[in-house]
């Protein structure tokens, strides 16, 4: 049981980390003077690079060190596109505030039109890794891309559709347009089918190791985790949970320098 609870534990604990200090770290960089953008690009942009190579080594065998690295991988390769999207260097063609009254299609057509290139970016490097994972045992990395970006464009289009916390007091002063994309209001319909969706995965995923078919590894925890913390992302646009509660350490740093640098 020890062994079990200890094997359950460390990957846990690990994707949470990674979860926490990975936002944080994002919204501290996106709120500093643009003209640091440039700097935190490059550097994200090496570590990109060097992220595709260590997730390749992970892919070909299924060991512990392997899961770790894989998913790690992932998570710095997930955090470029995070920061290029939020810098304002790789979001769409459309940089400006929805028209008002764009209701319908109007209103898809323009919010499609302020994100296109990151989704676009995204698909590519899903490409990437699917070309990278032919005849590799080991597909943590895979797995772990492919959950955060369907629990990512699941959010997005949650916030399309309407939810009680969109956020936008949190967007970075370049960003701010953004804002206007988002529906405030009651929970859509589309919440609850994803929400039910994702957590009817996660308990799937949980019942596999339960029941016996599926033997307890680090991957599969990993991958668990991850499911888990992007349900709870999404149970926050439900209900007021002030940020600066989870990233205080970024936050505060953040406003600072904003009053510094208008």
């Amino acid at each position: 049981m020890t062994d079990l609870s200890g094997s359950i534990a460390a990957p846990a604990l690990f994707a949470l980390l990674c979860w926490w200090f990975g936002t944080g770290a994002i919204l501290w960089l996106v709120r500093r003077p643009p003209a640091a953008f440039r700097r935190s690009l490059l550097v994200c942009s090496a570590l990109l690079a060097l992220s595709l190579w260590t997730t390749y080594l992970s892919m070909q065998s299924q060991t512990v060190a392997n899961a770790y690295l894989g998913f790690a991988s992932v998570i710095v390769m997930w955090a470029w596109h995070e920061l290029a999207f939020l810098t304002g260097w790789l979001t769409g063609p459309r940089r400006v505030p929805l028209a008002p009254g764009a209701q319908g299609w109007a209103r898809f057509r323009q919010s499609t039109g302020v994100v296109i290139w990151h989704e676009l970016a995204l698909l590519l490097n899903f490409g990437v890794l699917l070309a990278l994972q032919q005849g590799q045992p080991s597909h943590v990395a895979l797995c772990t891309f492919a959950v955060l970006w369907c629990m990512r464009f699941s959010a997005k289009l949650n916030l399309f559709f309407g939810v009680p916390e969109v956020g936008e007091q949190y967007l970075p002063r370049h960003l701010a347009y953004l804002g206007s994309y988002f529906r405030k209001g009651r929970l859509s319909a589309f919440f609850y089918l994803s929400v039910a969706a994702s957590m009817g995965v996660w308990a799937w995923i949980v019942w596999e190791v339960v029941s016996g078919e599926v033997v307890v590894s680090t991957g599969w925890v990993l991958l668990a985790s991850l499911l888990g913390l992007a349900i709870v992302e999404h149970l926050i646009m439900a209900f007021p949970t002030p940020m600066q509660k989870l990233w205080g350490w970024a936050m505060s740093r953040s406003a600072a320098a904003e009053r510094v640098h208008p």
